[in-house]
């Protein structure tokens, strides 16, 4: 198997992985701050914000994982 095509299967492998990780990390995040409000309903606006700035550093990792993915694929043809 040459660079390439090691290089074609690998890449959306590993923007999968990148996209179940984030999945499971945001499923989590999510789920610990809904239990969070439950417990403590005075503190929904300071759980809920830390909640959404978390989910968004989650997302932006997986972005960094799409833009890998994009540059790896100019690589791969020739």
């Amino acid at each position: 198997m040459d660079y390439q095509t090691s290089l074609g299967f690998a890449a959306p492998l590993a923007v999968a992985f990148a996209a179940i990780g984030s999945a499971m990390g945001l499923g989590k995040a999510v789920g610990s701050a809904m239990e969070a409000m439950g417990r403590q309903p005075e503190a929904i606006a300071k759980i809920q914000t830390g909640m959404i700035i978390g989910a968004a550093f989650i997302e932006a990792l997986t972005l960094y994982a799409l833009l890998a993915f994009f540059l790896v694929m100019g690589k791969i043809g020739a």
